[in-house]
């Protein structure tokens, strides 16, 4: 089958890439409507041990009192504890086997060596035993039901003919053996060994459990058993004002606040009520891909990315309806979860608006959903606001801290509006939002894991990764110490150059500094590395050398790998020389060996080119800073000379050809690059 080129791939990708993203929105629309809670809101809430403050709760109507779990798993194992296995009796293989035997005792009775005369003994007294066993009856125990004793009782199916039986009464083919063991035991004139050793492969069970029938009577079993206790009447006093809520009362409640909901779900057409859901998640989400568009349309562009942003709001919101459905207390959730992985993976602006949009749509199901939205876009807010410079891993704990105490004024302000004394405050009730705080820290790995299946890379994971104290940049800087100087320097010309332009600085310095860790496997070769005036390129073939050097990408790039690098650092080891040649050796070839005609693959770096401005940018940046070192006197004419030749170089060998930088890109950075190359060599300026 024909396979498409990597390139083609790629078109395809671009073609149908907002397909792709509508169909991805519309996933994402089917999955939290269905997902979503489809009944009424019950405006109570329900915890054991509480007084009810609220007036005396009358039945408007009557309804069941539903059992609780631990009643419904008693009454089942009681029920499933009556119903006995059913072992279906197969007439047919005592029969079967007993022609077997006969047909096996052919086969081995003249390599047994035994009188010719006593072969009817042997047939009778096998077929005796065969007939004893099968009568008893042969069957495999089932370890389902030796829960409390090795044997137990079982109902035989004779041509639908029904007998209550007892294994114990019964055999199996064990016990089938030790008999026949025993039974032969007393007939000295039979060789016992040999019967035995027929017999054995012709005792099989006779009675065959059949799972479809006994799956089939536990159901109806299961099926029959009541799921309720007694009845409210209507007018009946559920709860009385001041009462506690005791187990009977709560499960009172419980029964209430389902048959509300059943006597107040829509009654109109069900597939309407998925139509209403359906038009207001459509509205949010488009919303979200409306903001995307306009003012961050590099996300709104790349369909892996926004595939992780529904993939999150998809899974937040599954989360709740997951929470409701179940019962649990929706503030357990840890909603503050969602702006923080958005603002580290993103920015601020999205993850505010991701976070406004989740809470909107949750508002619509939770109880208190002005209590609930006012809590959550709340410490939302504070959780974006306090990692907004996130540097460092220990800021997830002191922004938990700030999440805590933003719940905590806002649980005071709403009990405070709602008991009107301190005294009657239930500060039991703020436990679920520590928990939830507590889950916030989830963020930590799910980050982690983001940016694995997404092959994102944070910004506070490039801030590590330029850490110079990295093992790896340390080993650099113990192997290669001028490789890691001009790695410093590179990175502060392509750092300083790409915030001028635009583009992401952190990625460029981190870019930087691993750029050339493939030098540290041949350091000497590298002329920034020679200290003592040796060079080894000296009694090497220009090709070799080149090679030499040429492999200090793919070195790189390996070396960057066994160390877990993110893909995004490692495209700078594999683009920063594009696919230039390595024009010192190549030209030397050429004036030393015109006569020979050489393959200029050779003397070439296999790229691909940059394809991003920051690779564009560290390019220039590592070109530049590599030359500036031959000056001999630099001053101001020299470098700028240097960096407009450098560039125009690299324009002209179309390595910036896929690096989305501008004519005007170019000018600045080259101001840039010999501003800070005449501060390096310290040269002054006239003015």
């Amino acid at each position: 089958m024909a396979t498409l080129s990597p390139s083609r791939q790629k078109a395809l990708l671009r073609k149908y890439a907002r397909n792709v993203k509508f169909l991805m929105m519309l996933v994402s629309v089917a999955l939290i409507v269905y997902s979503l809670p489809k009944q009424a809101k019950f405006s109570y809430e329900i915890e054991k041990g509480r007084i009810w403050n609220q007036k005396d709760l009358v039945s408007p109507y009557n309804f069941a009192i539903l059992k609780t779990q631990q009643e419904i798993d008693s009454d089942r194992k009681t029920a499933l504890a009556s119903v006995t296995p059913i072992y279906q009796l197969d007439a047919a293989i005592p029969q079967l086997q007993t022609e077997g035997f006969k047909t096996d005792l052919e086969v081995k009775w003249h390599t047994a060596g035994l009188n010719e005369g006593q072969k009817e003994k042997y047939i009778l007294a096998g077929i005796n035993l065969l007939k004893d066993v099968y009568e008893r009856g042969v069957l495999s125990l089932n370890k389902k039901y030796q829960q409390t004793s090795e044997n137990y009782p079982i109902t035989i199916l004779t041509n639908n003919i029904a007998s209550d039986r007892n294994t114990i009464d019964l055999l199996t083919k064990e016990r089938a053996l030790t008999y026949a063991n025993h039974v032969l035991s007393n007939r000295n004139d039979l060789d016992k060994a040999f019967l035995l050793d027929l017999l054995q492969n012709r005792i099989q069970p006779n009675l065959n459990y059949d799972d479809k029938l006994t799956t089939r009577l536990e159901r109806e079993v299961l099926e029959g058993l009541s799921l309720t206790r007694g009845m409210v009447q209507k007018g009946e006093v559920i709860v009385a004002k001041g009462s506690v809520v005791n187990d009977e009362v709560y499960q009172k409640l419980q029964s209430y606040k389902i048959a509300f909901e059943d006597n107040a779900r829509v009654n109109g057409d069900y597939r309407l009520v998925l139509l209403g859901q359906s038009l207001l998640v459509t509205i949010a989400i488009t919303l979200l891909m409306v903001f995307l568009y306009l003012f961050r349309k590099d996300i709104y562009a790349d369909n892996r990315l926004v595939s992780l942003i529904l993939l999150v709001i998809t899974a937040m919101l599954f989360t709740l309806s997951m929470a409701i459905k179940l019962q649990y207390n929706i503030y357990y959730i840890p909603y503050c979860i969602v702006p923080i992985i958005i603002r580290i993976l993103f920015d601020t602006r999205l993850a505010l608006n991701i976070h406004l949009l989740v809470v909107m749509i949750a508002g619509f199901f939770v109880p208190n959903s002005f209590e609930f939205a006012y809590f959550e876009i709340t410490a939302g807010m504070v959780s974006i606001y306090s990692i907004k410079n996130l540097i460092r891993r220990e800021q997830f704990l002191i922004s938990a801290l700030i999440i805590t105490l933003t719940y905590f004024i806002a649980f005071i302000g709403i009990s405070l509006i709602r008991e009107g004394s301190f005294l009657t405050m239930d500060w039991v009730s703020f436990i679920p939002f520590v928990v939830s705080v507590s889950l916030t820290l989830l963020a930590y790995p799910l980050i982690y894991i983001f940016e694995k299946m997404f092959a994102i890379t944070s910004d506070i994971t490039l801030i590590e990764l330029a850490n110079t104290n990295n093992p790896l940049l340390r080993e650099m800087a113990f192997i290669a110490p001028g490789t890691f100087q001009h790695s410093l320097q590179v990175a502060n010309l392509a750092e300083n150059a790409i915030y001028s332009i635009g583009g992401n600085a952190l990625l460029v310095r981190a870019g930087a500094l691993y750029h050339d860790i493939g030098k540290m496997e041949n350091p000497l070769f590298f002329i920034e590395n020679q200290t003592s005036g040796f060079n080894p390129h000296d009694k090497l073939p220009y090709e070799e050398s080149a090679q030499i050097i040429i492999r200090h990408v793919r070195k790189g790039i390996e070396m960057a790998e066994n160390a877990g690098l993110p893909q995004i650092v490692i495209d700078f080891i594999q683009t920063h020389h594009g696919d230039t040649r390595v024009d010192y050796f190549y030209q030397s070839f050429l004036k030393n060996f015109p006569e020979k005609i050489i393959n200029e693959n050779t003397f070439r770096y296999p790229g691909p080119v940059p394809f991003s401005k920051e690779g564009g940018v560290l390019m220039l940046a590592d070109s530049v800073e590599a030359a500036s070192r031959s000056l001999k006197e630099p001053d101001e004419k020299s470098i700028s000379n240097l960096v407009d030749r450098i560039v125009k170089y690299k324009l002209d060998q179309n390595q910036l050809k896929d690096s989305n930088i501008t004519l005007k890109d170019i000018e600045t950075i080259k101001t840039i690059f010999k501003r800070m190359l005449m501060s390096i060599y310290h040269v002054r300026i006239d003015y």
